[in-house]
């Protein structure tokens, strides 16, 4: 069941590990071995089976797709792990911002801000020297 709509859902969710390597390496059009590099150096966490076997996700998936590519585009390994930190980071940002805003747009309707005080427009005087 959807918990969100008490609705029955079709398959497995976004984040549920439920493929096995083989079925992964399929999905993805990578050779396993290929995915047991990527999940070595960080790349993609698969979640564990009980024995030890790597289970993954349609979002795994679709970071391998993402992966293959970026290698395609021609960006090294180690381009690639800094690019999924950056990203990471950058989604990280902006959900604290979207928090932030929320807290803001809180006390400002608490707390309605008084009307600035209007400083008089002055005239701009542009200084040329006369020969």
């Amino acid at each position: 069941m959807d918990e969100l709509n008490n609705h029955p859902t079709d398959g497995p969710g976004d984040d549920e590990a439920v493929y096995v390597i083989s079925i992964a390496s399929q999905l993805s059009g990578m050779h396993p071995q290929t995915l047991r590099q990527y999940d070595r150096m960080g790349l993609v966490s698969p979640g564990r089976a009980t024995g030890r076997g790597r289970r993954y996700s349609l979002r795994d998936i679709a970071s391998l797709r993402n992966i293959q590519r970026l290698v395609g585009e021609g960006i090294n390994l180690a381009g690639i792990a800094r690019i999924i930190e950056l990203e990471s980071a950058m989604a990280n940002m902006a959900l604290e911002v979207a928090k932030l805003r929320t807290e803001v747009d809180a006390l400002l309707e608490q707390n309605p801000p008084k009307s600035l005080a209007r400083r008089s427009k002055q005239s701009i005087v542009v200084y040329k020297e006369e020969r």
